[in-house]
């Protein structure tokens, strides 16, 4: 029995990870590897600050990541990861569309 759930495990994953291995594949691959990387951007300027930030390049990282994985998921016809990562996208937008506009207010009240 043991053998059994070892061997349909195996297959499982030989499955998903080397005999569906494609361009999308690794294009998906890399799009959750720019995602994941806004969390150690994140994590080492928390790190530098001694407290928790969220830097401008996890938005961006974020916009990137998520732009990404939505062109995997159209490129996929997967109907969750288009609906997901279409509103996701709308706030890292407004974020970084926020972010500009104190930006600007920041430079306005600096300049005489």
């Amino acid at each position: 029995m043991l053998y059994d759930l070892t061997h349909e495990l195996g297959q499982y994953l030989y499955d998903v990870f080397v005999q569906k291995f494609d361009v999308w594949f690794a294009f998906g691959l890399g799009a959750q590897l720019v995602f994941t990387g806004r969390f150690l951007v994140q994590w080492i300027e928390s790190e530098r600050e001694g407290r928790s930030v969220i830097p401008v390049a996890f938005w961006v990282l974020s916009l990137v990541g998520g732009l990404m994985t939505l062109v995997y998921g159209l490129a996929r016809h997967d109907a969750i990861i288009i609906l997901g990562q279409v509103l996701a996208n709308l706030i890292y937008v407004r974020n970084l569309m926020l972010i500009g506009k104190a930006t600007r207010k920041a430079a306005k009240s600096e300049t005489p």
